[in-house]
């Protein structure tokens, strides 16, 4: 079992013991808090499950479920001076957990008592070795016993599961104390073979490349990593080296870094892999030993918005500094959050703002078009799209979805002739990407245009993505507006049992059955499609079809009659 996993059922582990229910000692207001504090819990809310636990905990002070979730809550808000006595309370009890452990360790650590901290290993469990050895490495980094943690480092390179956490952390320690070809040995390979290197991984070995006077290979090894990147950080740091400067290793300035970085580390691995709520106690255990780290500023904030907690994200977003490098990325996921948390305006304002200071990145003009699409202003986007096309130069194929996100703008508003430039040129990047062939096509059809290359676009997206409703149902449609009555019959069923309540996939299908003459199958979907909710113009249209038909409502509409079409497709 690899450590991912390994640490993912840990998670599991705890993800259910901080969700069941526990017995409760029968007491004057308790129960009441405590079912208020469980609703709260349950919808990771964190403020509110605080306040109740507290008041549930201080009824019944020596209750071991009570102080765990009491203790989670506040270590969600990232409140470890409140958690804090609650885990020194919850360790005083003969039954203790995980998470009180964890704040206990932390505690001890940005204090500085090491010896504490290296007696609370022994003790205490927190989730497995690879922490709690990482944990002592680093610790005796801390207490100056450097040997001893080379053997602590080695212990955890030679196990095949942790080896690659043993040799980051190795050559973080290392550099820290100044033994960067040492570091630079471990990071290139040459020691222990090749390490695989995270973002921060690359930027520890760049700085240590460049202490070592050898900034053109820091140079080449950005290149070799990202190639000509426009991420600012790296951009910024390249020009550093070219101008000959040494750049300072500051990755891992203090053995409190390091410690940092192993929750940090953790927390990491568990993004994805575990419940949102475990991994928010690793990363915030990182925020609470280094306050000033970016990266874990940006990895808490992404899980409290993921976990729907929009106000928190918002609040830790905010925390990244305008001269930060990582600013622009902070600004767009605090715009996602203000949106997710329905402030649709505060969103746009804060990209737009972010578009005056940093406009030169086709990153945020992405980001402002995406805002602007998604509420409807599709002159703007397309606008915000442009700029960041331009920003980009000459088209490469990772760039399709702005051609396709400013193709999609130049249509609602009427410009098909933009539109299908975009679409095509999307297509040229990227032959054969389903979402591209389906929207042109499905345009095409529904102009009655190119039906042939139409058809054959909508074939190749359905047989890239077989079970998307929508694209099926463009399948359904194209073989429809092409008077294929019979064949659209099968792709439209389909559609319409993947995609059960949309109401246009239902609308759709009633108009297939209609035209092959199954009018009560198809009166029966059309009242379907109404009761999905469609927008109002299309439940006129469905209302007026189940008053009067199919055929009439096109005759109104200025279209040819089904049964003509059937005759032009049979003259065919």
């Amino acid at each position: 079992m690899n450590i991912a996993r390994r640490l993912s059922l840990a998670a599991a582990i705890l993800s259910t013991a901080l969700t069941a229910a526990a017995p409760l000692v029968a007491q004057d207001g308790l129960a009441g808090a405590y079912l208020a504090a469980r609703v709260a819990a349950h919808a990771n809310d964190y403020r509110a499950a605080a306040d109740y636990f507290s008041a549930a905990v201080v009824r019944d002070p020596d209750n071991a479920v009570l102080l765990e979730y009491a203790i989670t809550a506040q270590v969600g808000l990232g409140n470890f001076d409140a958690a804090g006595p609650l885990a020194d309370r919850m360790g005083s009890l003969k039954t203790d957990s995980q998470v009180a452990a964890i704040v206990r360790l932390v505690r001890r650590l940005k204090a500085g008592d090491y010896a504490a901290a290296n007696a609370g290993l022994a003790e205490d469990k927190l989730v497995g070795q690879l922490v709690d050895r990482l944990v002592n490495a680093w610790v005796e980094v801390a207490l100056g016993r450097f040997s001893q943690a080379r053997t602590a480092f080695d212990a955890i390179t030679a196990n095949d599961d942790t080896r690659a956490f043993g040799l980051y952390h190795s050559a973080l320690a290392l550099a820290s104390v100044g033994d960067f070809e040492a570091a630079d040995a471990i990071f290139s390979g040459t020691a222990s073979g090749p390490v695989p290197l995270t973002r921060r991984g690359v930027i520890a070995h760049v700085e240590i490349l460049s202490q070592l006077d050898r900034n053109q290979d820091a140079i080449a090894l950005i290149e070799q990593t990202f190639g000509t990147t426009s991420d600012p950080e790296f951009a910024a740091l390249a020009e550093r080296l070219k101008a000959g400067e040494v750049l300072a290793f500051d990755l891992v300035k203090s053995p409190t870094d390091g410690l940092a970085e192993v929750f940090y580390t953790v927390a990491g691995v568990l993004r994805g892999e575990a419940a949102d709520a475990f991994t928010l106690i690793f990363a915030r255990s990182a925020e609470y030993l280094r306050p000033d780290d970016v990266d874990q500023i940006l990895l808490t904030a992404s899980i409290l918005e993921s976990q729907g907690q929009y106000d928190l994200a918002t609040a830790a977003y905010q925390r990244v500094p305008p001269v930060d490098p990582s600013f622009h990325v902070a600004e767009i996921g605090r715009a996602t959050a203000l949106a997710r948390a329905g402030k649709t305006e505060a969103a746009i304002e804060v990209l737009q703002q972010l578009g005056r200071t940093h406009g030169d990145l086709p990153s945020v003009q992405v980001a402002l078009g995406d805002r602007l699409r998604s509420e409807e202003r599709y002159a703007e986007a397309a606008a915000a799209y442009g700029r960041a096309i331009d920003l980009l130069g000459d088209p490469k194929p990772g760039q399709w979805p702005i051609y396709y996100s400013r193709g999609i703008s130049h249509e609602r508003i009427g410009d098909w002739d933009k539109a299908e430039a975009d679409f095509r040129e999307a297509l040229t990047l990227q032959p054969d990407q389903p979402e591209v062939l389906n929207y042109l096509g499905y345009s095409y059809v529904d102009k009655g245009q190119n039906l042939d290359e139409a058809l054959d676009m909508i074939k190749r997206a359905v047989a890239a993505r077989p079970d998307d409703g929508y694209i099926t149902d463009s399948l359904g449609w194209a073989y429809y507006k092409m008077g294929r009555y019979q064949e659209a019959v099968a792709p439209m069923e389909k559609a319409a049992q993947l995609e059960a309540v949309d109401p246009i996939v239902n609308d759709h299908l009633g108009d297939v059955y209609w035209a092959v003459g199954r009018t009560l199958e198809a009166r029966f979907q059309w009242r379907r499609a109404l009761s999905f909710g469609p927008e109002e113009k299309d439940a006129q249209r469905i209302r007026r079809k189940l008053e009067v038909g199919l055929d009439q409502v096109l005759k109104e509409e200025g279209a040819p009659p089904l049964r003509e079409a059937n005759a032009a497709a049979a003259d065919k």
